[in-house]
């Protein structure tokens, strides 16, 4: 029977991971470093938080960027206490960009408090031990754009910011997300014009997010591949924003496709984002969870994506075609 375009697809880029698996098998030896973006854990005690993490055999955890004014922050020395304690190392921060801090707003009082909020958050990113920063170029929730000057204005913004990240260990993450959510910048190839056009050394990382890509790219694996050392961090969730094996991704695909680009180096992760179907999914940032709930996606999503991270590491020549079953 003829294969459909979909299946060709994934052969051929399980015969390259087999190929690369053979040629440079040292670079298959490291399995990925898994993290959880534990912002979607709203008010809940950090400490509650770290340790569900630590127990579902997590060693990073990507924080919310929620320093917003002297007065309106986290406290970074409990939080370095609390990391200390449950011996768990931070990815990144994941930055919340509202119209309140819009990078594309017309508005030049509002790219001002944007300005000052990405400053924090590097601050507060590079005390915890943070890689890198999520930068969002226009506000989550705003789907269209307030002028044809949008972009001119998030790419300005962000090269007045640039100033700060060069300072600072911490990485700028460019985030695509689909067009639901943000008027500017949804997929790969967006994110890198958009990095080519702040045109500063600093600015260069990009953030991927397999459920954004599964709606605003033509193939996953394409697009995580076309990323290749840019892509410091993958959030990962299914196609119905559920834990990993809940829905119809083809998580094996991206295991792949993550290997072939080195995602398994120190320094670069793959983390859990599972935040449900939200068109404006900061919602979770401010509610209460629901402890058995998020109890059992944390141990869900663990489990099921290691195992299959186990299952495409032994897969050899003989299993080609049982890929496409």
């Amino acid at each position: 029977m003829k294969l459909q375009n979909f299946q060709l697809k994934k052969l051929e880029i399980t015969k390259k991971f087999l190929e690369f698996k053979t040629k440079y098998p040292e670079k298959i030896n490291r399995k990925f470093d898994l993290s959880w973006s534990v912002w979607m854990f709203g008010r809940e005690p950090l400490e509650r938080s770290l340790y569900r993490l630590k127990e579902n055999g997590l060693n990073f955890v990507e924080l919310k960027g929620d320093n917003y004014t002297d007065e309106f922050s986290c406290d970074a020395n409990r939080i370095k206490e609390a990391l200390k304690s449950t011996d768990m190392g931070v990815s990144g921060i994941c930055g919340l960009y509202s119209r309140y801090n819009d990078l594309s707003s017309l508005n030049p009082y509002i790219r001002q408090t944007a300005v000052d909020y990405v400053r924090r958050q590097i601050d507060f990113g590079e005390s915890v031990g943070a890689r890198y920063l999520i930068v969002v170029p226009s506000a989550v929730g705003k789907t269209v754009a307030e002028d044809s000057y949008d972009l001119d204005r998030s790419v300005e913004t962000l090269r007045i910011c640039a100033r700060y990240f060069e300072r600072s260990t911490v990485k700028a993450a460019i985030e695509p997300i689909r067009s639901a959510e943000v008027s500017l910048i949804h997929t790969v190839d967006q994110a890198i014009k958009y990095i080519e056009m702040v045109n500063h050394p600093a600015i260069y990382h990009i953030n991927g997010d397999i459920y954004h890509m599964l709606r605003e790219e033509r193939d996953i694996a394409d697009a995580i591949i076309k990323c290749s050392d840019r892509l410091i961090n993958l959030h990962i969730a299914d196609s119905n924003r559920d834990a990993p094996g809940k829905g119809m991704m083809d998580l094996d695909l991206v295991i792949m496709a993550s290997y072939l680009v080195g995602m398994n180096e120190e320094g670069r992760f793959v983390t859990f984002e599972p935040l449900g179907p939200y068109v404006d999914p900061y919602v979770l940032a401010n509610s209460l969870p629901d402890e058995s709930v998020m109890d059992n996606l944390v141990r869900e999503s663990v489990k099921y994506f290691r195992e299959r991270e186990e299952v495409i590491r032994e897969m050899t020549e003989s299993d080609i075609m049982s890929v496409l079953l």
